[in-house]
């Protein structure tokens, strides 16, 4: 089997997700703007919270499968938006615990996120450090044995209404990503409050504030100042299944495409045998396709336990194109199908303001475009130091 292609084993869990998705997470009513508690709950009773950390139904999450994760939020989004996101924020919030958590913290918080039960939330961003995530100025200021926090954060996942957050903090002044902490925040600590942000595609997105919220040495996430590198391994992970959520939307874009355009007729004839119509769809097919293959790229070395480097720029390039990819596939699927895609309702325009956000969430474009670069030239030193010294 090559990387690229799907195991047996593989092709039978997405067309369980997708049989479930339909049938068993389609009676569950609809919540804009806030976390949807039923939908999880019933995604974990289901087992698709512990598709997360690559577990099955009767396996420990310790592991994270970055191929399962990809393939279960690409199969969630062809059918249901609203559970590929509950699910993925779900994950991000929860993930640095797994992934750093002492024994108590994550015997204290996980298994309740893989029921459904416990909602998590990924707070990183801040109103003046969204993308150079080493500028944050929430502070951890030393109280005894643990530290005070003292700040904003905005953009979160969940927020405000998480059970618990994993929570990036400066706790070395002036240090850049050298100074940053990373602590298990439980949603009702004194001293924590937010509010709803209102946004195109409505999800569970907030603002948090932190006035002089305790944390002890046993909240801290990893080691001390060594917080960064737990923000980066979990987007590691997540970069490549945004592209996969990506890939899920236009996939089923495309495939309503094609279906209009053998229905619908123009000048007496199939809107497909029209040559700019035919060449469009190809164009949409051939993205998809090659973001799909992007993305398993990504998953597979991540998987692997590539080196650190080769997993941020399979990571950054999976999500860019797939990303930047999507947004054309679900831009010309609404020029195809006219103004009856614009109507409220239709699945064009559900897609059409759901595919914006990830081309910026969870590093942006540009920032993607960033990390690829300084891979190439990092890269390219360490393979010609001498030509290097005699360039510089």
């Amino acid at each position: 089997m090559s990387q690229f292609s799907l195991s047996p084993e593989q092709r039978a869990y997405v067309e369980r997700v997708r049989d479930v998705a339909r049938t068993d997470l389609a009676h569950v009513p609809h919540v804009e703007g806030q976390v949807n508690r039923p939908l999880l709950r019933e995604m974990g009773r289901l087992g698709l919270l512990r598709g997360l950390f690559g577990g099955g139904a009767d396996e420990s999450p310790r592991d994270a499968a970055a191929m399962q994760l990809c393939l279960l939020r690409e199969t969630l989004a062809g059918v249901s938006t609203e559970a590929e996101t509950a699910l993925a924020l779900q994950g991000l919030g929860s993930y640095p615990i797994l992934q750093s958590g002492q024994d108590k913290v994550v015997d204290r918080w996980i298994p309740g996120v893989v029921t459904g039960e416990v909602v998590a939330g990924f707070a990183l961003s801040e109103p003046a450090a969204g993308s150079d995530a080493a500028a944050l100025t929430l502070r951890a200021e030393r109280d005894g044995d643990g530290w005070l926090l003292f700040g904003e954060k905005t953009w979160i996942s969940n927020a405000p209404e998480a059970d618990v957050y994993s929570v990036f903090a400066r706790t070395t002044p002036d240090a850049r990503a050298r100074g940053v902490t990373a602590f298990a925040v439980a949603g009702d600590a004194p001293g924590l409050s937010g509010e709803h942000i209102d946004l195109l595609a409505p999800h569970a997105i907030g603002r948090l504030v932190f006035d002089g919220v305790r944390v002890t040495a046993d909240d801290v996430l990893g080691d001390v100042d060594a917080g960064f590198k737990v923000a980066m391994r979990t987007l590691d992970l997540f970069r490549p299944s945004v592209g996969a959520f990506a890939v899920g939307m236009a996939q089923a874009a495309l495939d309503a495409t094609v279906a209009w355009s053998t229905e619908r007729e123009v000048h007496g004839a199939p809107l497909h045998q029209q040559q700019s119509v035919s060449h469009t769809l190809a164009e949409m097919a051939t993205r998809v396709q090659a973001s799909r293959l992007l993305v398993h790229a990504a998953a597979a070395a991540y998987d692997a336990g590539a080196a650190p480097a080769e997993v941020t720029r399979s990571a950054a390039m999976a999500k860019l194109f797939a990303t930047e990819s999507a947004q054309y596939v679900v831009d010309q699927a609404v020029q195809m199908h006219g103004a009856r895609a614009l109507q409220r309702g239709h699945l064009l325009e559900h897609l059409y303001r759901e595919v914006r956000a990830p081309r910026i969430y969870e590093g942006a474009s540009e920032v993607q475009r960033t990390i690829i670069g300084r891979s190439l030239v990092r890269e390219h030193q360490e393979r010609h130091p001498a030509g290097h010294k005699e360039n510089s």
